[in-house]
């Protein structure tokens, strides 16, 4: 009897196998060994598409930023823009929280991530914002929008009320872990609303 074919490696395959893996267990999990396993193939044959395991860390840090909608920047003014990239670019992080370490690090050379930083810091600048304004307004976004993916601040809480005899005001605190997804929400969208307030306002007194 024919063997049967094996699927053909490529570019994708190794991209999509290799996140499914981080996604689920971390990118500690990821070893070219572990993934040549779940690709069904042998370890060397990774290195004809990808010269290192950074190499392939970069593409699925990559994959997951090329779906983060950069639309608005197309059609919105820069606040409303900001506001919808910044949620857009949120979700996304926050169903690969795994890979959200890699991509707090910046661009490097990936080319979606280049892509965005074009987007964001092209549409600031054609506004009439300043070069180094701009700059500094799309560190600033993405501090937030990293920074709030990075993990719960709610569920940072230990829920036992006895530990808390000693901080008065921290008397709710063992609250916080049931209602950790309306704390974290709240805490972006006031922190996203504030900055975009701030930053309007300062736009249109010309401190640009």
């Amino acid at each position: 009897m024919a063997r049967p074919r094996q699927a053909l490696l490529t570019r994708e395959r190794i991209v999509e196998a290799a996140a499914a893996l981080v996604d689920a267990e971390g990118l500690d999990a990821l070893s070219t060994r572990r993934l040549a396993t779940e690709l069904g193939v042998q370890g060397p044959s990774l290195y004809n598409h990808f010269a290192t395991k950074s190499d392939i860390v970069d593409a699925v840090a990559d994959a997951v930023i090329s779906q983060v909608d950069l639309s608005g920047f197309q059609v919105c003014d820069w606040p409303d823009a900001l506001r919808r990239w910044a949620h857009s670019y949120r979700k996304v992080l926050s169903e690969h929280p795994n890979v959200v370490p890699v991509l707090a690090q910046g661009p490097g050379r990936r080319p979606a991530s280049l892509a965005m930083a074009e987007a964001v810091y092209g549409a600031l600048v054609d506004a009439g914002w300043s070069y180094a304004q701009a700059t500094h307004i799309g560190a600033l976004m993405r501090y937030l929008v990293t920074g709030s993916s990075l993990g719960s601040f709610a569920l940072g809480f230990d829920v036992d009320p006895d530990l808390y005899e000693r901080y008065p005001h921290l008397g709710h605190a063992p609250r916080l872990a049931e209602h950790h997804v309306a704390v974290d929400e709240g805490a972006f969208e006031l922190g996203l609303d504030l900055l975009i307030t701030g930053l309007t306002a300062r736009y249109e007194m010309g401190t640009r």
